[in-house]
């Protein structure tokens, strides 16, 4: 236990290192308070008229009544426009918000193939560093968006943005993976979650409209996130490279001991070198893999699709939806300021990540994700239940509001953090950017379309919509329970193995040798 203690570099490194995982989660929330008064400012910029005001400012997406017509500006002045270039509709206003917040995602899914190849190419630090240069040119970009054509630069600002987060989504697992000791991965591991549900937090806190939520301050709220950028590259020039990037990627033994020993707090780093270099002579046979090869090659197929399989579960499970949902259900049961509930609910998010931080090294991975599914099961049904039966018995908001807050602090303790750390565990050297790499591809992209579908999805369904969403969770809950190895604890030849008894095949040695060395590189 003495070897695997936590020392305050450790601390620092994997702090700083999350600084990047807090901005993603606070870009994810950021844009919602200001709503409003944002897309007030675009009508402005564009020449809608004041009196069409409450067309725009009341329009709802949950709302299914026709929105007003939008007249030309009054008193236009002449120019070589046609009457209709130069009339803005309320669906063209539309359109530009629902860029302001898809662009995000779009610039995530771009990104996020190449956080493990920057990682590989400059190093953890290094690429981390780079990273924050599109992390400051989105903020700025998105700070004085009130100074210029407002719309154009927010969705470039959202864009670049969004380039970064994606960036981040592999860099900074890989790079926590690689520095924590075997005891303590997965409870590390899990800070990638916690800061980006801190981040969304907080976003929602500084969004409120007595802070900077309002439509004098608005830019500052979206440029806010220079400040972290800026504090971020300072401190990761204290922070040590990763051992197992020295060593094995740059073949530098004096650097990587050196790294070791700073986050270990002891001279004695033997054991940790003996595995490195157990792991270099294997990999040294090992040649690079591509995407196709983790899906066409034996060894990797199975990694791989679990590895998706529990990135998909954990966009598909309708943790969106429970967040497009809250205020409405807060404002039917009669809650004076909902955006307050709303608050709450990002704070029990907070709560019961942290939480898993304590449990995931007890209780483990496959536990853990596995008691999380089945009570968000469970809490989907009581929440459409209680949504079906509104009309009937009012008293049914207060379970619709019960499962809300349940859903989210069972999602949080399993199916929230542990996806991200636990495909990093699966992989050796080798594929293991590559395979990070698609993996955050896949959440991405579930993640664009569950934005992009679930408001058609909850038009169609009505109050049963989670009815829906209880049963993509069922599927893979039993998915999990079928497919996914347990790994708390072991060696990642006996997860190999694992692999190998769920798939039905017999032992390969081959195998076993490539994945054997896998201990510790997390």
């Amino acid at each position: 236990m003495t070897q695997d203690k936590i020392t305050g570099t450790l601390i620092f490194t994997v702090f700083t290192a999350t600084l990047s995982s807090f901005q993603f989660g606070y870009d994810i929330g950021v844009i919602n308070a200001p709503q409003k008064v944002i897309i007030s400012h675009y009508r402005h910029v564009l020449g809608i008229p004041l009196d069409d005001r409450m067309a725009t400012n009341n329009y709802d997406y949950n709302s299914t009544d026709a929105l007003p017509t939008v007249t030309e500006p009054a008193n236009p002045t002449p120019t070589l426009w046609t009457e209709e270039e130069t009339t803005v509709s309320v669906s063209t206003i539309t359109m530009l918000w629902s860029l302001s917040v898809s662009s995000f995602a779009v610039g995530g899914m771009i990104a996020s193939f190449f956080g493990g190849w920057l990682g590989d190419k400059l190093g953890r630090i290094k690429a981390l560093l780079i990273a924050n240069t599109l992390s400051l040119a989105g903020a700025l970009l998105m700070g004085f968006s009130k100074l210029g054509p407002s719309h154009i630069l927010i969705i470039a600002g959202r864009s670049v943005s969004g380039l970064y987060c994606g960036l981040i989504s592999g860099l900074v697992p890989m790079y926590i993976g690689e520095i924590a000791p075997t005891t303590l991965r997965g409870a590390l591991g899990t800070f990638h979650q916690l800061a980006i549900v801190t981040g969304i937090l907080v976003s929602q806190i500084v969004g409120l409209e007595f802070i900077l939520g309002n439509d004098d301050l608005w830019h500052i709220l979206l440029g806010l996130s220079a400040v972290r950028a800026l504090l971020q590259s300072l401190l990761l020039f204290f922070c040590p490279e990763s051992p197992r990037y020295l060593y094995l990627k740059l073949e530098e033994e004096v650097k990587a001991k050196k790294s070791l020993r700073r986050l270990r707090g002891r001279n004695d780093i033997t054991k940790d070198m003996n595995e490195m270099k157990k792991e270099k002579d294997e990999a040294s046979s090992e040649q690079k893999v591509s995407v196709i090869q983790l899906f066409t090659n034996s060894r990797y197929r199975q990694p791989m699709v679990v590895a998706l399989m529990l990135h998909m579960g954990q966009q598909f499970s309708g943790i969106n939806g429970i967040f497009y949902y809250s205020t409405s259900i807060f404002q039917t049961a009669g809650v004076s300021q909902p955006v307050y509930a709303t608050i709450g609910v990002g704070a029990i998010n907070l709560i019961f990540t942290a939480i898993s931080v304590f449990l995931v090294e007890r209780a483990g991975r496959r536990s853990l994700y596995l008691i999380g599914m089945s009570g968000m099961f469970f809490c989907a049904i009581f929440m459409s239940v209680g949504l079906v039966l509104l009309d009937t018995f009012t008293w049914m908001s207060y379970v619709s509001m019960a499962a809300i807050f349940l859903f989210v602090s069972f999602f949080e303790i399993g199916p929230g953090p542990i996806p991200w750390f636990m495909v990093a565990e699966f992989f050796s050297q080798g594929p293991r950017p590559t395979a990070l790499a698609l993996a955050a591809f896949c959440n991405w992209v579930c993640n664009f379309i569950i934005a992009l579908c679930f408001q058609y999805i909850a038009d169609f369904c009505g109050p049963y919509v989670f009815f829906l969403f209880a049963g993509i969770v069922l599927v893979f809950t039993v998915f999990t329970f079928f497919k996914v190895p347990e790994t708390k604890g072991k060696s990642f030849e006996e997860i190999a193995a694992e692999f190998r008894k769920k798939s039905g095949t017999a032992r390969r040695p081959k195998a076993a040798v490539e994945m054997g060395f896998l201990k510790d590189t997390v």
